[in-house]
């Protein structure tokens, strides 16, 4: 071991992905989560490109691949449930529309912790309250009271990253809303929803909703959207938000009105604006971000995934390769990732801009059959190169088979 201790916030995926790569290269890590234990369910995730390169240099691409929702493919219809167009998991090589590997976010970060608890301290219910940072450390008071002192700290706690705040500042200098709003919840299955995600988009309101399958065939996903330039709601007060869907998915129609009727007895409800966060830089000190919590591209990119696994390649392995020197770690990994961020948030934003609804004044929807989509395109999958850190300590993957989905932290 190198005696390096480094603290991470957050245990969806980028936080525990970290984790992974952090043991691997010596150092102890710490993983200190607010919520109680992990969360289950959630959005469907995608690996594309690098980030499938990433977990199979992880060694566990058979944990993930076991863990997908086995979606065939998504179906675009009109309101009267007619297929407008297809899209196959199969195409683009696994890395068009609908991925080839799409896991719900909850059970990707089951696989990504049960691959790590047997090497790294886990701490759930609790929070970073305080730290202080010299030139040798940073000094943490938890709001639990436990005070502890580590080499680095690297915050992966997500687009309202409390630590991004603390260290940085306030997150309206750094979150960029798009003017859309997103909502998923799980429902009965009583659609006869068969591997096959389908979306209905109502042109002439901007507003979608949609219906996608999970592992549990008997369960399926609903997902909603709606343009709103800044919709009044704290995002964590479920019961406004809940309200503030019913209101906004009024008069839609297709499936909608069957699909909000279990809006009350779902246990999974989640409501966000759709926003990226953008950052002129990840560091602070020995202080770091990574994922959504330093460059958010919005579930609209499909890309976010990609981001926190492929950064916590390259954050490990940059501060090994630097000797866990943080100015030139922390550089190594901005200098190698910025490309790959502002490609995805790009996508990101030119997705939410398609839905918009038609104005006369308008600005041209960009041509998405041109040379520059397509290199756009291939920037956002296929990322930075991969170093293979040769002479950097690599202890190998995990022994021994990583936690199910279906288990228990």
């Amino acid at each position: 071991m190198s005696g390096i201790r480094v603290l991470v916030a957050g245990a969806s995926v980028a936080g525990p992905a970290l984790a992974h790569w952090l043991r691997r290269r010596g150092a102890e890590v710490t993983v200190v989560e607010r919520a109680s234990e992990l969360r289950a369910g959630g959005q469907a995730v995608d690996a594309r490109g690098v980030a499938k390169e990433v977990i199979r240099r992880m060694g566990l691409d058979a944990a993930v691949r076991a863990a997908r929702t086995d979606t065939a493919g998504a179906h675009t219809v009109d309101v009267d449930g007619k297929v407008l167009e297809t899209f196959r998991a199969e195409d683009d090589g696994g890395d068009g529309f609908i991925a080839e590997i799409e896991v719900l976010r909850g059970d990707l970060s089951r696989v990504l912790y049960g691959d790590t608890r047997g090497g790294v301290e886990y701490v759930f219910g609790d929070r970073i309250a305080a730290l202080t940072q010299d030139a040798d450390g940073v000094d943490v008071t938890f709001a639990g009271g436990d005070r502890r002192r580590f080499d680095l700290v690297v915050g992966a706690d997500g687009l309202h990253s409390a630590l991004r705040e603390m260290v940085f500042g306030p997150r309206q200098r750094f979150v960029r809303h798009l003017g859309l709003v997103l909502a998923f919840y799980s429902v009965p299955n009583e659609f006869g929803l068969d591997r096959w995600l389908i979306d209905y988009q109502d042109q002439e309101t901007g507003r979608s909703a949609g219906l996608r399958p999970v592992p549990d065939a008997t369960r399926a996903m609903a997902v909603f959207s709606f343009p709103a330039a800044d919709p009044d709601v704290d995002h964590r007060d479920v019961g406004a938000q809940k309200r503030l869907l019913r209101e906004r998915m009024a008069g839609l129609g297709w499936l909608t009105p069957r699909i909000l009727a279990h809006l009350e007895d779902t246990p999974d409800f989640y409501l966000d604006q759709v926003a990226q966060v953008v950052m002129d830089r990840w560091s602070n000190g020995r202080v770091g971000l990574l994922g959504d919590a330093a460059f958010s591209s919005s579930p609209m990119s499909g890309g976010g995934t990609g981001l926190a696994l492929v950064g916590a390649y390259l954050l490990a392995g940059e501060l090994a390769a630097a000797g866990w020197d943080p100015e030139a770690g922390f550089a190594g990994y901005e200098a190698r990732m910025r490309s790959f961020v502002e490609a995805n948030q790009e996508i990101g934003r030119l997705h939410v801009h398609s839905r918009d609804v038609p104005q006369p004044d308008a600005e041209p929807s960009p041509d998405f059959e041109s040379e520059w989509f397509a290199a756009l395109i291939d920037r956002a999958i296929n990322g930075p190169e991969l170093p293979g850190y040769a002479g950097v300590p690599d202890s190998g993957p995990a022994a021994g088979p990583p936690i199910t989905p279906s288990a228990t932290p």
